[in-house]
């Protein structure tokens, strides 16, 4: 205190001289003369001076010192706010950028960005599988609303997949983003306070990437103004949280990402993304492996991408963190033995499935492990569908990881699973009514599954019990709906398994289905000479096995081929055969199929309206037994034979019947001859511009069949055309 009191005198004093000097200087100067009279003079002035500043220093420091005293003691007196958070040194800016090519997501980003701005939204989790795009979501998301919220963002992975942080680590690390030199308290309840003091009052915003839990999540709530986002694999709920569950991109996205990266990739866009299951990490990896490999052709690497064993190896790691193979590692490594292998062979399933068939399947009781495998992310489930899937990539990870045994156990199980699947739709179709539908439906949305257990059954016929019986079981379990449903070639596949199997083991019965089913399926693709051989071996069979039921269905099948070849009569003398049996043996369906063949050759012969009598008897067996397809056919059948009489508006009236059946149940070759036939009377109306459409419909189904109409049709459009 005494140096700066001396310091000031001096500076006050040497400030007076120099005012003295600057004002007075000149004339004072000339006036003193020179010599020693100058240097005296010059003595007594400074002598004035020096005076001068230290009376002013005098009255002036004290005054000074006294208002210094005054505010350091009021300073002191004066207690800190108690409800105030502590002062923050500068805001923290953790945010990592988001990728620079980062693409699509447009929806998810407006809907995020709406739901924010609103203010209804504190909570946003973002969850999915690995690598589809959450981290890089959040980021973008992030990106776009910082400016909303100036007081802070922090970015903090909770390593939910490796070594999860505690609670009290991560509330820890936020502290200390905010306020760097703080030790923050140790015991967690303490903890939690200063967490929130810390955010009281401020706008920031916080990420917290690759959450583990709730349990995790909860205690790091922040205060209403604040924003929380979080990533995770796992489905959690929280008081407050918005959910959204991220798909694969949208293949026009996955596109565009591929070509992001590499342009070069050009036409083989499309494949490669959907080789890499539209998964954003391996987009990323492929595109990237392409863009440093120059020597490596597109079409070169999509190829490589097709082997199912070592794609998730083709895709590899280049421009990413992690490997898509090393990102599903993490959720299975911390799967239990037992999740592990329900997840294993889930691998088995080819496509979607429900909770029945997972719980045979998998030996899963109650499906237990697979809801914890779907809040893990490993398994997508569809609400809508009560369905569950394995994206594609995760279904070859899973696979790799199967032993051999557990694999072939899995599948026999799958493969005999599907076959009751199968033929509890046959025999729903064959109830008639709505069980129609109901039996064609479920055919439909499992078809992949019934598939790959067929194919299974064949492929292992000849070192496996249950696969070789199951090779014989799969086409008649499914007679009906295949040859609805399924292409003759297909179904000819499926039969020649079955027959090889039939003859080893000396099932003579079973033999004779087969061989009437591959007839009938010949049949459907218009070789009638070799459909009649095969009919005629099967009715030797089933004559001597004395089975009347496969008898009378020969029997008609060879009418029908007959009655193809233009052998009316031969045709009529096999229907009245297999009329006679199916009448014997009650068989409706039987019994009506043969009446609307018979209507069919007398047609042919002319005699039309003994041909509609037939039909008609054939359509009332139809709707009493629910047979929608044969009501479909008699429908059709009297369409012609109207149009046959001449009464061409009638006759269009059955057409349009007919075709609202075949479309109901699908039933793409009837639809085709409903078309044609509807086609040929608005012709003779005169409304070709009506026809026209028609032919070409039923012209595109007859190709896609392999119908051999399908030459007619071209020829008769090729003349309409030339007339409009």
């Amino acid at each position: 205190m005494k140096k700066w009191v001396v310091t000031t005198g001096i500076v006050v004093v040497l400030l007076g001289a120099a005012i003295s000097a600057h004002w007075w200087g000149p004339p004072l100067w000339a006036s003193l003369g020179t010599g020693p009279e100058r240097v005296q003079s010059l003595t007594g002035i400074v002598q004035v001076v020096f005076g001068l500043g230290a009376l002013i220093a005098a009255i002036v420091v004290p005054i000074v010192l006294t208002r210094r005293q005054a505010a350091g003691a009021g300073a002191q007196q004066a207690p800190p706010p108690v409800s105030q958070a502590p002062a923050l040194r500068s805001a923290p800016h953790q945010l990592p950028r988001p990728p620079d090519d980062f693409t699509g997501r447009k929806a998810h980003l407006r809907d995020l960005r709406a739901k924010v701005e609103l203010g209804g939204v504190t909570i946003s989790c973002l969850r999915g599988i690995g690598g589809v795009g959450k981290t890089a979501l959040a980021l973008k998301l992030a990106e776009e609303i910082a400016a909303g919220y100036p007081d802070g963002h922090v970015f903090l992975d909770l390593k939910g997949t490796t070594e999860p942080l505690t609670s009290a680590e991560a509330l820890a690390r936020v502290i200390e983003a905010f306020l760097p030199d703080e030790k923050p308290p140790d015991e967690e309840a303490a903890l939690k306070a200063r967490y929130q003091a810390v955010l009281h009052g401020k706008r920031a915003l916080l990420l917290l990437d690759n959450a583990a839990d709730a349990n995790q999540v909860t205690p790091l709530i922040p205060p209403r103004t604040c924003l929380l986002l979080v990533t995770s694999r796992q489905h959690f709920v929280l008081p407050g949280l918005s959910t959204l569950r991220l798909d694969v991109l949208p293949p026009k996205d996955a596109r565009e990402l591929l070509l992001e990266i590499c342009r070069r990739i050009g036409n083989q866009a499309d494949r490669i993304a959907d080789l890499c299951g539209r998964l954003p990490l391996a987009l990323r990896a492929a595109a990237s492996l392409l863009a440093t490999t120059p020597d490596l052709k597109p079409e070169e690497y999509a190829a490589r991408l097709a082997d199912k064993r070592t794609r998730l190896k083709t895709i590899g790691a280049k421009g990413v963190d992690i490997g898509v193979e090393a990102s599903f590692g993490l959720s299975y490594e911390a799967l239990g033995e037992e999740a592990k292998g329900v997840f294993c062979r889930l691998s088995v399933f080819p496509a979607f499935f429900d909770a029945e068939a997972e719980e045979v399947v998998c030996e899963d009781e109650d499906h237990a492990v697979l809801s914890d495998l779907v809040r893990r992310s490993l398994v997508e489930f569809n609400a809508a569908s009560d369905r569950y899937r394995l994206h594609d990539l995760v279904r070859l990870f899973a696979a790799a990881k199967l032993e051999d045994a557990d694999r072939l156990a899995a599948e026999a199980r799958h493969a005999l699973h599907y076959e009751k699947v199968l033929r509890a739709a046959d025999n729903a179709y064959k109830q008639g009514g709505e069980s129609v539908m109901r039996g064609l439906a479920k055919f439909d949305l499992e078809w992949q599954n019934i598939k790959a257990g067929q194919e299974w059954a064949a492929a292992r016929a000849e070192t496996h019990e249950t696969a070789a019986r199951l090779a014989c079981e799969y086409p008649d379990a499914g007679v009906y709906v295949l040859s609805l449903r399924r292409h003759p070639r297909e179904r000819i596949g499926w039969l020649e398994s079955a027959l090889a199997f039939h003859r080893e083991i000396g099932d003579r019965r079973g033999e004779g289905a087969v061989l009437g089913n591959l007839g009938s399926a010949y049949a459907d693709l218009g070789e009638t000479r070799r459909a009649i051989e095969y009919h005629e071996k099967a009715l030797a069979i089933d004559r001597e096995i004395g089975d009347r039921r496969g008898e009378g269905q020969d029997l008609g099948n060879l009418g029908n081929a007959y009655a193809d070849l233009g052998e009316t009569r031969r045709a009529i003398e096999y229907y009245e055969q297999a009329l006679a049996i199916h009448r014997e043996i009650v068989d409706r369906r039987g019994e009506g199929k043969d009446l609307c063949n018979l209507g069919n050759v007398y047609a042919d012969l002319g005699e039309t309206r003994r041909a509609i009598e037939y039909y008609e008897q054939a359509l009332e067996i139809g709707r009493e037994i629910g047979d929608r397809r044969g009501e479909g056919q008699d429908l059709g059948n009297l369409g012609l034979a109207y149009a046959a009489l001449g009464e061409t508006r009638r006759a269009i009236e059955y057409y349009e019947k007919a075709l609202a059946i075949d479309r109901e149940i699908g039933d793409r070759r009837s639809e085709g001859n409903a078309l044609c036939n509807m086609a040929d009377e608005y012709v003779k109306l005169g409304d070709v511009s009506k026809a026209v459409p028609m032919a070409e419909t039923a012209l595109k189904i007859f190709e896609q069949i392999e119908h051999p109409n399908a030459e007619k049709v071209r020829r008769a459009l090729k003349e309409w055309r030339n007339e409009t």
